[in-house]
């Protein structure tokens, strides 16, 4: 069957309402912006959604994710402050927030934040010294962040982290490093040996201060003791009473008889009295004891037949 020219037209008319159409309505996916330009000047940015735009006239300038990216960091070397060379490679997160900006504010943006973050990673590493950097890597992600964000806001993107992932020392000044460390463990090492040492001696002095202060308290008491028996026994002797100076003298007599037997520097003791005096002045003690305990009076044992003898030195060596 032919077709007339009516047919054509209308075949015509339905092929280019389509190609308008198709021209006309954009469809956006979902974590995504497009920028209009009209006639190569940029009029308006698409969200996610369908979006309608004047055929032939309009066109889509530039398609930009909005979503959170990655951008890895190769590795590069730094010389830090005190001349040490390091291999130092990280990683940084950043999303697009104005459209328009990052489109027209910098050609390829990924280039870009790379080269700045690489750039101010150089920069930042390497102002400090080689154990600052091992030991603040918070502190550098921090700082990084900081001034990357900051320098990346005119082009309308947010840098949510910057992450140092790897710092590798050549294998020199590693093996320095761990020769460094033992150095620094037996240097503690002796100075704990050297406090405790120091704190033994303290506590083993304190004891002997100690053991000092209680032997001259004692003393002191015994002394007290001592002074106290001879003033009871002076008390006596003035009252007249003839059984305490027996009592006093044959003890004293018995205590330096003692002494002398117990002696270590000699093998041979030389009793200046008779065994007999000895014997009957323990009797006379024993005879006090009885006394004392047996409930008889001091004026009847004065006049009694078992009164001690008083003890006298004799002429007998």
């Amino acid at each position: 069957m032919p077709f007339s020219g009516f047919d054509i037209v209308v075949v015509i008319l339905v092929i280019l309402v389509l190609l308008v159409l198709y021209a006309g309505i954009k469809t956006v996916p979902q974590g995504s912006n497009w920028t209009v330009e009209r006639f190569g000047r940029y009029t308006r940015t698409l969200v996610p959604g369908l979006n309608i735009i004047v055929p032939f006239i309009d066109r889509i300038g530039a398609k930009l994710n909005m979503m959170e990216q990655v951008l890895d960091v190769p590795t590069q070397e730094v010389i830090t402050r005190d001349n040490a060379i390091v291999a130092v490679d990280g990683v940084a997160f950043y999303q697009v927030l104005v459209a328009a900006q990052a489109a027209y504010q910098v050609a390829d943006l990924q280039n870009a934040l790379l080269n700045l973050t690489m750039t101010n990673i150089r920069s930042v590493m390497g102002s400090m010294d080689l154990d600052e950097l091992l030991s603040n890597r918070e502190a550098i992600n921090e700082r990084l962040l900081r001034i990357v964000d900051e320098a990346g806001k005119p082009w309308g993107i947010k840098v949510t982290r910057v992450e140092i992932k790897d710092i590798n020392p050549p294998a020199n000044l590693v093996e320095s490093m761990a020769r460094q460390m033992m150095a620094e463990r037996n240097k503690r090492a002796q100075i704990l040996d050297a406090e405790g040492l120091k704190q033994a001696q303290v506590l083993e002095a304190e004891g002997r201060k100690e053991a000092a202060f209680r032997d001259a308290e004692a003393r002191e008491r015994s002394a007290e003791a001592e002074a106290r028996a001879t003033q009871v026994v002076s008390e006596a002797i003035a009252k007249g009473d003839v059984q305490a100076i027996n009592y006093f003298v044959a003890l004293k007599y018995t205590e330096a008889l003692a002494k002398i037997g117990s002696s270590g520097n000699s093998k041979v003791v030389m009793l200046p009295v008779e065994a007999s005096a000895l014997v009957g002045s323990l009797g006379g003690i024993g005879a006090i004891a009885k006394e004392v305990f047996g409930g008889q009076s001091p004026t009847q044992n004065t006049r009694g037949a078992n009164r001690p003898p008083v003890v006298r030195p004799t002429d007998e060596s």
